[in-house]
């Protein structure tokens, strides 16, 4: 059973969302003031633990700048000056606007009182060695103008870390859009739960290292705001890790643990069919069959000599002519299909076959881009079966030429997706977000830039299939299993990159890290 600590980690919310539980909130008596002073104590005691070392006798106080907004992001900021001013540190506030909410202009009263100096222009500024931004908080949805705009153009061009309150200032909270312009934070606290810009891959750039501030939200509150909206949550260890299928019963059989076909690979592309059966046997898959051309069967034998490989005919251009299964085996043979990588357009009436079978099915790569060819909606209307999709943007956008800009708001896109398709769409990026024909999404919360080479998507998709396949025999949730694959795949790049260094992380490589990233 999950704690409260985890289930508010994995919640995501909108803006509207977050205003609603806030006012539930102070609508059940909880004080503004009360709130504001938690939350910025609790912000005031991190940036100590993590960047300011506690003074001793005689130290020369650090300088630290303190952005203010009008709003209670900007008082939240207050507060933090504060108590910062009360444990020694040298403090100066920026306060460009002249009407403030009552309780932020309170909180700046009380710190001019403090003697901490004050200024309104940017010009006036002295050198600090770090600054605390509140200038605004979620919920900001105009683009930012001159004087503010320049301001913090300015305060990005300094040489001096920057730590956000809630989400940088300047963020669409929802889309992560850049409202004209924005902060460059070094790190941001994100305050009661995790806001969907954070998730959005345009935003990534301006947060710097994110953390979330558990300031105690009561999962009642979230739950009566969330309701029966399509829930958007993040993928964490603890979810993905329960959800693999293990323990294994101590009796079993290899049938029993699901049975995979891989259907990949072409003269051109044989690398994609060796690198997506590897990744097929990382996920433990209890059998694999890879159908490939004749002429890799040899190949494959050799890198793969466990799996069952399938020499097909192939057209004079190399790719799987048709599928040519052992005796006595048909599709309906296998618990899934996983099928694209390496196969190259040439082999569109494998694809189509696949498409009209009744197997749970993963297409990526030129699967996706003969289902694209096909009419991608209007097919996959007509399939009964479980479908899983797993394009990168440029896929996305040929699969889905009328739904919404994936670059503008992936979520909304991938939702849109789903649910017009019936498929369970993975869209891939650095904030991999993958939907089901409801709504619901789900979304991995780091990744590594290790993992843009070619062929990593490809080990996905093995993954993917052997992990579905299983998922058939144990009535696993099919969209937590895809979930649980990307973050798996995501966590493997994560540490061989930690390891070798972003650049020396090829698909190969990273196969041989699936395994090491789970202990």
């Amino acid at each position: 059973m999950q704690n409260k600590q985890e289930k508010i980690s994995q919640v995501v919310v909108t803006a509207n969302q977050m205003h609603d539980i806030e006012e539930r909130i102070f609508a059940a008596g909880m004080p503004v003031v009360a709130l504001m002073e938690k939350v910025a104590g609790l912000i005031a005691r991190r940036i100590q633990d993590i960047f300011l070392n506690p003074l001793k006798k005689g130290d020369v106080p650090s300088r630290v700048g303190i952005l203010v907004g009008p709003g209670h992001n900007g008082g939240d900021a207050l507060v933090v000056a504060r108590e910062l001013h009360f444990c020694g540190y040298k403090i100066w506030i920026y306060s460009p606007f002249s009407k403030l909410k009552e309780l932020t202009s309170q909180h700046l009263q009380y710190a001019q009182s403090l003697g901490i100096p004050i200024y309104q222009t940017i010009e006036q500024l002295p050198d600090s060695d770090l600054l605390i931004d509140g200038l605004f908080g979620y919920g900001l949805e105009k683009n930012l103008t001159d004087p503010i705009a320049s301001a913090i153009n300015q305060l990005n061009e300094l040489s001096v870390p920057i730590y956000s309150i809630d989400l940088p200032s300047g963020l669409h909270t929802d889309t992560g859009v850049v409202l004209g312009t924005a902060i460059r934070a070094t790190h941001t606290f994100c305050l009661g739960l995790w806001k969907l810009a954070f998730f959005q891959d345009q935003a990534l750039e301006y947060f710097g290292k994110a953390e979330l501030i558990d300031f105690d939200i009561p999962l009642a509150d979230v739950e009566a705001v969330l309701k029966d909206a399509p829930r958007i949550k993040r993928i964490t260890s603890a979810t993905a890790l329960a959800t693999l299928p293990l323990p294994r019963p101590a009796v079993t059989h290899k049938y029993k643990e699901g049975h995979l076909l891989l259907i990949c690979g072409s003269q051109r592309y044989a690398g994609g069919a060796i690198l997506s059966g590897l990744g097929a046997r990382a996920s433990g898959v209890g059998m694999l069959s890879i159908a490939v051309p004749e002429s890799l069967k040899s190949l494959l034998v050799s890198h793969l000599p466990e799996a069952l490989i399938v020499g097909c005919p192939e057209t004079e251009t190399g790719a799987i002519a048709q599928l040519q299964l052992p005796e006595k085996t048909d599709l309906s043979s296998f618990n899934a299909i996983a099928c694209g990588p390496g196969l190259t357009r040439d082999a569109t009436p494998i694809v189509e076959e696949v498409i009209e079978s009744d197997r749970p099915l993963v297409l990526d790569a030129d699967g996706l881009n003969i289902l694209a060819q096909m009419g991608a909606i209007a097919t996959l209307k007509k399939r009964l079966a479980i479908t899983v999709l797993t394009p990168h943007t440029g896929e996305f956008e040929r699969l889905f030429p009328d739904v919404a800009d994936a670059k503008h708001d992936r979520v909304k896109a991938v939702q849109e997706a789903a649910a017009q398709s019936g498929a369970v769409v993975l869209l891939k990026g650095a904030r991999t977000a993958i939907a089901n024909p409801q709504g619901a999404v789900w979304i991995i919360p780091e990744s590594t830039p290790a993992l843009a080479r070619g062929g990593s998507g490809d080990v996905l998709t093995g993954l993917l299939g052997g992990l579905l396949a299983q998922a058939t025999t144990k009535q696993i949730s099919v969209e937590d299993i895809v979930a649980t694959a990307a973050w798996w795949h995501s966590q493997a790049g994560i540490i061989a990159a930690q390891e070798r260094t972003e650049l020396g992380v090829d698909a190969f490589t990273l196969t041989e890290y699936l395994i090491k990233s789970l202990s």
